[in-house]
């Protein structure tokens, strides 16, 4: 290989830095949300001076060292035993500057589980894939699934913005109160974690870990499960609304009267059409990811909807299946109400290349749990 040939590649390895030079990117954490975010961005700026100023002065020694101590100026190798004092004294420093980081970092952990004086606490649990909510202070629980269409995920249509972190109900909070989290799983160990709040939580199935946020200025904070959970892993994130309190007293109002009609709504008698068509919503958003959107499912984890002896067996069977679960199917009972499942159940015994002409009432799934 020749020097021209050397130089030409040297050239093209450059512009590949001179392309990308004008990307937009930045080297830190989030910009802090909360009070415990803030102390962790700021224990995290001290320990990094910390270690620059180790590292300057570690290699500076060294550099000297090697620079004016070199063989070509006349310096010889020296043959030289301990020193007592020296090594007192680098033992002693390292301990002063651990000790120096261990108090901030030591009274930030404890402020993180500080949980105590809350103003109001929400149950998270994590569930394959999704998150459900339960305010326990205000009677109000919903549960939170990824709204990115799905022609995005499989690449018929550009990407959006928030793509992937996104979600059709998010957790609201208030702006300046106290939010007590208690943080647990239904099935499989998940990590509620949002970078801004400074909270990275794993969910464990019978464990209940706790957290607290309070969140300074209203906004939408992003974030993900951080846990390996599932073939869906990444597509469970979180989404929270930070509002004024008047805004928020609002959407309470508004949650706890969807509620309401809902419940009444299981009480009712439904036309089957009705069901089938409500239930094709439940099954897209639900079990789609599973059995398929056509019901074909990926054998041999996820069976086929299509001709299931489940599905065209007998209804109680089915209606069994779809509250407890069975294997790695979960249980949904705890993640749909009474009127989604009788929809998806009215869904697939009549659909997906099924037909059975049967299906269930409201009432009846609500007697069943």
């Amino acid at each position: 290989m020749n020097k021209r040939t050397i130089l030409s590649l040297g050239a093209a390895f450059l512009s590949l830095f001179t392309i990308n030079s004008h990307a937009d990117y930045a080297l830190n954490l989030k910009t802090p949300a909360t009070e415990i975010a803030s102390q962790i961005y700021d224990l995290h700026m001290l320990i990094l001076w910390v270690c620059v100023a180790i590292f300057i002065v570690v290699f500076g020694l060294m550099f000297y060292s090697i620079v004016k101590h070199r063989k070509s100026v006349g310096h010889k190798a020296a043959q030289f035993h301990e020193h007592h004092w020296l090594e007192i004294i680098w033992t002693i420093i390292p301990v002063v500057i651990l000790v120096v980081m261990a108090y901030p970092a030591t009274k930030t952990i404890l402020a993180m589980k500080d949980t105590a004086a809350a103003d109001m606490s929400i149950k998270i649990t994590g569930y394959q894939w999704k998150w459900g909510y339960d305010y326990l202070d205000q009677n109000v629980k919903f549960i939170s699934t990824l709204s990115t269409p799905q022609d995005q995920i499989h690449n018929k249509e550009e990407k959006g913005e928030n793509y992937l972190l996104e979600v059709d109900n998010p957790m609201v909070v208030p702006v300046g109160q106290k939010v007590r989290l208690l943080i647990t799983a239904a099935d499989v160990i998940h990590a509620w974690w949002i970078p801004e709040f400074g909270v990275k939580q794993d969910a464990i199935p019978g464990f209940m870990k706790e957290a607290w946020i309070r969140v300074e200025k209203p906004g939408t904070y992003r974030g993900q499960c951080a846990e390996l959970c599932g073939k869906e892993h990444g597509y469970m994130p979180i989404v929270v609304e930070a509002m004024e309190q008047a805004d928020y007293d609002a959407w309470v109002v508004a949650q706890q009267d969807a509620s309401a009609a809902a419940s009444a709504g299981a009480d009712k008698e439904w036309a089957q059409d009705d069901l089938i068509t409500a239930g094709k919503a439940v099954y897209e958003k639900n079990c789609s990811v599973c059995h398929g959107a056509t019901g074909a499912g990926i054998p041999p984890a996820f069976p086929a909807m299509t001709g299931s002896a489940v599905v065209t067996g007998p209804i109680e069977t089915h209606l069994d299946m779809i509250l407890n679960g069975k294997n790695i199917m979960p249980a949904w009972k705890a993640v749909l109400n009474d009127v989604d499942i009788a929809a998806v159940i009215a869904y697939e015994r009549n659909a997906l290349g099924n037909s059975t002409g049967d299906s269930i009432q409201p009432s009846a799934v609500k007697a069943a749990r």
